[in-house]
């Protein structure tokens, strides 16, 4: 039985997670931190992992950008491996990340999606084929009016993903407002929508003379990234130190 603490309980990703643990049977929410505890849920919630005296095997995070210092900080300390889900994390926080996990297992990754996953796969091997052909890359991701970060943690990714695969030749454009000259070629736009309850849409577009091509994934609901970081959290408990991501959970 894995047993995890749910760091962000009571935010909507940390109550959907609670909801599917409950019916797994080889895992189990022992713990939660949340600074809201006025939500009703059948294990202890703690204004801070401080205050936490439960064991876990596990931590599972899904709160802000804010807390991630002291969390890995606590991981850390105790020793507990953590599967990272928070976005718009800072370049100073993803080097923490890195040094966190040269003591304790971390698994971050911007999207826990099975189908994300496969599709940085796939868009690699595309890129390979169509830069050389000349196509311009671009992409699309669309998130609802509350998500506070963009561009996307998945959509960067994604950018990643291909520009690694083209030995980092891409330079990344948020912006063409203020641009009056043609599309350079080694572009990779990067566009961010928000709006209403979009779940979460990412688009590539591979965009040649007289063809298009495109990849397109869709999230119907937040399920998705839920049953993902369960997935991460049963694979990661136990894992010596070490920087791990979805693909790790994938091929086990």
């Amino acid at each position: 039985m894995t047993k995890i603490l749910m760091h962000g309980c009571n935010g909507v990703m940390g109550r959907t997670i609670t909801n599917i643990v409950k019916e797994e049977t080889d895992a189990k929410i022992v713990a939660g931190v949340d600074l809201n505890t006025n939500v009703p849920n059948d294990y202890p919630v703690f204004t801070s992992l401080d205050q936490c005296d439960v064991d876990v095997d596990v931590i599972i995070d899904f709160a802000s950008p804010k807390a991630t210092n002291s969390l890995l900080s606590y991981a850390v300390k105790h020793k507990i491996p953590v599967v990272l889900c928070t976005t718009g994390l800072t370049k100073e926080q993803i080097e923490l990340v890195r040094e966190a996990s040269q003591k304790v297992a971390v698994l971050r990754s911007a999207n826990m999606s099975l189908g994300v996953n496969m599709l940085l796969k796939l868009i690699k091997d595309a890129v390979k084929t169509l830069e050389p052909a000349g196509f311009d890359v671009e992409i699309v991701e669309k998130h609802h009016n509350k998500k506070v970060d963009a561009p996307s943690g998945t959509a960067l990714a994604l950018a990643d993903s291909i520009n690694e695969a083209m030995n980092n030749q891409y330079e990344y454009i948020y912006d063409r407002s203020q641009k009056t000259i043609p599309r350079e070629k080694k572009e990779l736009g990067i566009s961010s929508v928000r709006g209403g309850t979009i779940v979460g849409e990412h688009e590539i577009i591979f965009a040649g003379c007289d063809e298009v091509i495109e990849f397109k994934h869709t999230a119907y609901s937040k399920a998705i990234f839920a049953k993902g970081s369960v997935s991460a959290a049963k694979y990661l408990a136990g894992r010596r130190a070490g920087l791990y991501d979805m693909s790790d959970v994938i091929n086990s």
